[in-house]
C-alpha cells in the first residue's frame, strides 16, 4: 500500500496534517542542537522542514519519488537536509552513525522483522529512536463523524458497524517492541492533542490521501465521499473539526 501514497503527491502535501512545535522540542532537548538525523519515510516532508529549521543535519529517506521531489523543494534552503529515494529496509547504513532515527507517521508500514534492528543499527550509542503516530480521536465535530461512519457503513463493504471514535486514554502506549528488541531503554511517551478545521472540499482531499480510500473501487469511493461531503454541508454549513492526538514515543539506543 506504501506506493498509492504518490500518486498525488501535491494534495498529499496540501492536506496532510503536520505534527505540534512541542514535539520537536522535546527531540532538539534529548540530543542538541546541530545532530545528525535520519528520517524515514519523509513523505513530503511534514516533519523534515520543521526537523532542518531547528538546525539539525537531516537525511531523509522516501520510497516515492513524486513525494520525494516535493519535500527537496520545500527544503531547498536548508543545505543541511537532503532527500534520498530509497525504502529503509534496502538502504545501506554510512559508516557515520546518527544521534537520532526520527519516524513521523511511517514506523507501521515497515517490515516487522528489520524495523528495530536496522533502526539501533543506524544509531550511534545512546542515540535516540522517535516513533511518531497520530490518531483521530473524539472531540470536535463529533456529529459529523458519527454521521460519516453512516456513510462507511452503506458504501464500504467490510467497514465496521457501530465504529466510534476512541478518546484519548484509549489509545495504548505500548513500549513492547522496544522491549522485545533488547536494543532500546523503556520508551518515554509524549502526547500532544490539537485540532484542525476542513472545509468540505479540504476533507475530501484529505481522505484521498489515506491508502485504504485510494484502493477502493471508484464507484464506491464517489459514492463514499458524495455522502461525506452531503453531510458537511448540509447539517455543518461546510466546515467540519477533527481532533487528532500526536504520540511520540523516544528511546535509547542501549550499548
Amino acid at each position: 500500500m506504501r506506493s498509492v501514497f504518490t500518486e498525488d503527491a501535491d494534495l498529499y502535501d496540501r492536506c496532510r496534517p503536520g505534527y505540534p512545535a512541542q514535539l520537536f522540542d522535546v527531540l532538539t532537548a534529548a540530543v542538541g542542537e546541530g545532530a545528525r538525523v535520519l528520517e524515514i519515510g519523509c513523505g513530503t516532508g511534514q516533519a523534515t522542514v520543521p526537523l532542518a529549521a531547528r538546525g539539525f543535519a537531516v537525511t531523509a529517506l522516501e520510497p516515492g519519488e513524486e513525494l520525494a521531489g516535493v519535500a527537496r523543494h520545500r527544503l531547498a534552503d536548508y543545505v543541511s537536509a537532503r532527500v534520498v529515494v530509497a525504502a529503509f529496509e534496502e538502504w545501506p547504513l554510512p559508516p557515520v552513525k546518527f544521534e537520532l532515527v526520527v519516524a513521523a507517521t511511517s514506523f507501521h508500514r515497515l517490515d516487522p522483522a528489520v524495523r528495530m534492528i536496522k533502526a539501533a543499527d543506524a544509531l550511534r550509542p545512546r542515540g535516540a529512536l522517535a516513533v511518531v503516530s497520530t490518531h483521530h480521536v473524539a472531540g470536535g465535530s463529533d456529529e459529523f463523524f458519527a454521521q460519516a461512519q453512516q456513510c462507511y457503513e452503506r458504501f464500504v463493504p467490510n467497514a465496521e458497524p457501530g465504529r466510534r471514535l476512541p478518546v484519548t486514554d484509549e489509545i495504548p502506549k505500548d513500549p513492547e517492541e522496544f522491549h522485545r528488541s533488547a536494543r532500546f531503554s523503556p520508551p518515554e511517551f509524549h502526547r500532544y492533542e490539537w485540532e484542525a478545521r476542513y472545509t468540505t472540499d479540504q476533507y475530501l482531499g484529505l481522505l484521498m490521501t489515506y491508502s485504504g480510500h485510494r484502493a477502493m473501487p471508484h464507484s464506491a469511493l464517489d459514492q463514499l465521499l458524495e455522502c461525506i461531503g452531503q453531510r458537511i454541508d448540509a447539517d455543518h454549513d461546510g466546515v467540519i473539526t477533527k481532533r487528532y492526538l500526536t504520540q511520540l514515543a523516544l528511546a535509547k539506543r542501549l550499548g
